[in-house]
């Protein structure tokens, strides 16, 4: 896992104005865009209203949120789960990166209600992009094989000019 820190004021401002909402449950930000700003950020396992909460890593990058959506529209994630049920290697990977998620919320604290339950659609089907790559970006490389694909696919979203300078 890639080194997590507590979230600063500034950090949780710029992770309101990239959501256009406050921000529930932050504990750590995951991952930082190379400009600074939190583009991953790690959330309780329960929101501070009692809400279950399985999305363990968010992804609040702006660009990659944007990245993400126009991966899902053309299809990709009908072809990762196509390729799930014919590729035994990668289906044993992804289940492999299901574990690890879920190893990651069980250190934050444990839910009754969502235990087994990882995000994205892990570990029979891809449902959420922007879960994968939230999660390969806060995991390091080779723990979400379809999460490091489709970041693969996006390349350097974050690269000139940086969407996140104005968040």
């Amino acid at each position: 896992m890639s080194e997590h820190t507590q979230p600063s004021d500034e950090d949780l401002a710029a992770v309101a104005a990239q959501l256009g909402r406050e921000p529930r449950g932050v504990l750590a930000v995951a991952w930082r865009c190379p400009c600074g700003k939190p583009g991953v950020v790690t959330t309780a396992p329960r929101l501070p209203n009692g809400t279950p909460f399985p999305t363990t890593y968010y992804l609040t990058c702006q660009r990659a949120v944007a990245g993400c959506s126009a991966l899902e529209a053309s299809g990709l994630m009908t072809e990762m789960t196509q390729r799930l049920a014919e590729d035994e290697d990668l289906a044993a990977r992804y289940r492999a990166a299901h574990e690890a998620y879920l190893a990651d919320r069980a250190a934050l604290g444990h839910v009754e209600e969502i235990d087994g339950i990882s995000a994205g659609g892990m570990p029979n089907r891809v449902k959420c992009l922007h879960v994968l790559v939230g999660h390969a970006l806060a995991a390091g490389p080779g723990v979400n094989p379809l999460g490091d694909e489709a970041l693969e696919r996006l390349g350097e979203f974050w690269a000139n000019p940086c969407a996140q300078e104005d968040a």
